[in-house]
């Protein structure tokens, strides 16, 4: 579903031809409203929660359990806009709710697949630099273009098409490049199991941003941001509760303590580093399924690959990482895939106002 699309559904087909356009104009302005919204949510969060991920395991942190439940604890707080946000009075585009036992199975599925993934970047970050793991994660464009092709009937242009090979080359770069910082300590076998691990976590996020887009498309079918938000909330839940049942059944549950004692900056360091990382990472989290849900799971993707591959630049100013020749190529490649799917989606905003244009050209001209 592309931009142009979305904003056809969203824009109202009868109106008087006088507040047709004041209408028009409304909508079009709440709509971009709500999607800079969601990329600023989106970008600080994710660049916010992969640092402290990083500052984490610098410091000393060495649970990935741990670093994969801070993810998704703090869903409590999405409760906050949640109650604050009104719902909307337009009814369900559905004849029928979705069965309570539909719903279930659909949060049920999609956290444990969410945890899973949070478990596979926990992995990834431990054994790699945050500008290469930055870079890596880009890779999820690419995976997200054949998964939005076959499950959302995404359309491709050349646009779309130069975005994702350039994105997928960027991260090649980043696979072939042997001067790639690594922390101290890790060895080529776990720096390549890290690669790996964060490679099948990008597959597995875009599956993921397809597949709620899906359930949005054909069993939620309501237009409100709560569902947004409920979303988020019940898979994050159970990606929640996932992580705690393994932290407790991997042992990894009996270090903390002395973990948190001998952290680098101290024990309050060590649990303000939790704490925001949880909230950056629901700050995130919102961004994603809202920018899903406005626009759709490829732009949401490219949004986050945009984030990614600034990331990198974060990471030299906060953690000093190296920054060589390839990482610099692998980055501008990013950004350049980055502009190429944003033009695309300017081209079909042009599209659709033409079109809104020759419609209420049409309307004006019966009416006389």
């Amino acid at each position: 579903m592309s931009i142009a699309d979305n904003q056809e559904q969203i824009l109202p087909i009868a109106r008087s031809s006088t507040h047709e356009l004041q209408f028009l104009k409304l909508e079009r302005f709440q709509w971009w409203f709500l999607v800079a919204l969601n990329i600023i949510f989106l970008v600080v969060g994710q660049a916010a929660g992969v640092l402290l991920g990083r500052f984490y395991y610098d410091q000393g942190g060495n649970s990935k359990w741990m670093a994969t439940l801070v993810q998704t604890a703090a869903f409590p707080f999405l409760f906050i806009p949640l109650f604050l946000i009104p719902s909307s009075k337009n009814p369900s585009t559905s004849s029928t709710a979705p069965s309570i036992t539909l719903l279930i199975s659909i949060y049920f599925f999609l956290g444990v697949l969410l945890a899973g993934d949070n478990m596979l970047y926990s992995t990834g970050l431990l054994y790699l630099s945050a500008s290469t793991y930055s870079l890596i994660c880009a890779t999820q464009l690419a995976f997200n273009a054949v998964f939005s092709y076959f499950i959302n009937s995404q359309k491709f242009t050349i646009l779309v098409l130069n975005s994702v090979v350039v994105l997928s080359l960027s991260a090649s770069l980043i696979a072939v490049n042997d001067d790639s910082e690594r922390p101290s300590g890790v060895s080529n076998g776990k720096y390549i199991l890290g690669f790996f691990c964060t490679l099948a976590a990008s597959a597995i996020y875009s599956l993921l941003l397809s597949l709620m887009q899906l359930s949005f498309q054909k069993v939620l079918k309501r237009e409100t941001f709560s569902v947004v938000l409920e979303m988020q909330i019940y898979t994050a839940f159970v990606a929640t509760c996932a992580s705690i049942i393994g932290l407790f059944a991997s042992g990894e549950w009996k270090t903390l303590h002395g973990e948190m004692k001998s952290f680098g900056k101290g024990s309050s360091s060590y649990v303000m580093t939790l704490v925001w990382t949880a909230i950056a990472w629901q700050v995130c989290s919102v961004g994603v399924v809202g920018l899903v849900f406005v626009v759709s799971s490829l732009f949401s993707n490219v949004i986050s690959t945009f984030s990614l591959a600034i990331t990198p630049i974060a990471s030299v100013i906060v953690f000093h990482d190296k920054m060589n020749g390839v990482k610099v190529i692998a980055m501008l490649m990013a950004i350049w895939g980055f502009v190429s799917y944003i033009y695309q989606n300017y081209l079909d905003d042009v599209k659709v106002r033409r079109r809104q244009s020759d419609v209420t050209e049409s309307r004006n001209n019966s009416s006389c």
